[in-house]
């Protein structure tokens, strides 16, 4: 439990602030998620590539592993929509809920108490490519309008863009002038809190209750899709630390981003906010479980 209260109780005094703030003050909540989209995150994508000091060869089977990984819950979950003849917003939700882990303001301060610096870098890679697949390839797979559209909607998204420019600096070595990395990095580090504001302000007119929906996608999200990850990455021969890093990543509660998805891409997005609220506060119970599994 001391391993995470570090990581859970800002946030958790972050969202307060945000349902305080939803509460008292007239703030558009669709301005805040253009913001978190248009600009923040392709910031924290940006600044992240070009800070990593992990090998590209070091780098391959966690993103392997992370891909295949998520394939498998997409594929479970939609079968699971199409058998429970969910409607398209419910199984988009569920999709979000499921698929995006919040592997940013908690999976990163977890995996650095529990496997240290060298469990970071690795960590690092894993939130840049659940950035990718969450910014650039979510919203394609949210609108569920095809192929063709999804690309060319992924390419009108700074986000994709943003990947270009940040493997650009990284693979030709490139470096800002006169500091504008920090210009970036500040940007970036606005685009966590800023949607936690806007996860409070959403739950401030939400009903909070933990149905059969919001329950199926905790357990996916925390019991089923660790295991699932163990399995990817055994199979594909993963070296220890990565291999648990992509686990402990992949046990991480329901992104707090999926929310900012959902508005602005279409879904329920009660149900989303309700999931991120509980599976963070079930991540308490279940977090430590998989900590001891992995350390063990």
């Amino acid at each position: 439990m001391t391993t995470l209260l570090p990581a859970v109780l800002p946030v958790g005094l972050i969202i307060l602030v945000g349902f305080i703030v939803g509460r008292t003050l007239p703030l558009q909540r669709q301005t805040l998620s253009q913001l978190i989209l248009f600009v923040l995150s392709p910031a924290l994508v940006i600044d992240s590539l070009y800070r990593t000091t992990l090998s590209a060869q070091n780098s391959q089977r966690l993103l392997l592993g992370f891909a295949l990984t998520s394939l498998l819950i997409y594929l479970g979950i939609w079968l699971l929509g199409a058998i429970a003849k969910l409607s398209f917003a419910s199984s988009k939700a569920l999709i979000a809920a499921t698929v995006f882990a919040n592997n940013g303001n908690m999976g990163l301060p977890v995996v650095t108490f529990a496997l240290g610096a060298p469990g970071l870098e690795r960590a690092i890679v894993y939130l840049i490519a659940s950035s990718i697949l969450m910014f650039c390839f979510g919203p394609a797979i949210l609108q569920g309008k095809g192929v063709l559209y999804g690309v060319k909607l992924t390419l009108k998204l700074p986000l994709f863009w943003s990947i270009l420019v940040g493997l650009s600096l990284r693979w030709f070595e490139l470096k800002f002038p006169f500091e504008l990395d920090t210009g970036i990095q500040r940007l970036g580090a606005a685009a966590i809190p800023i949607a936690l504001i806007l996860l409070g302000m959403q739950l401030s007119t939400t009903r909070f209750q933990l149905g059969k929906r919001e329950l199926v996608a905790i357990a996916v999200r925390l019991l089923i899709s660790p295991l699932i990850a163990y399995g990817v990455g055994s199979s594909i021969q993963m070296e220890q630390l990565s291999l648990q890093v992509l686990v402990l990543q992949s046990a991480m509660p329901t992104a707090v981003n999926s929310l900012v998805i959902v508005s602005e891409f279409g879904g329920d997005i009660d149900f989303i906010a309700r999931a991120i609220v509980g599976s963070t506060i079930i991540s308490f119970a279940t977090l430590p479980l998989v900590l001891w599994l992995l350390l063990d």
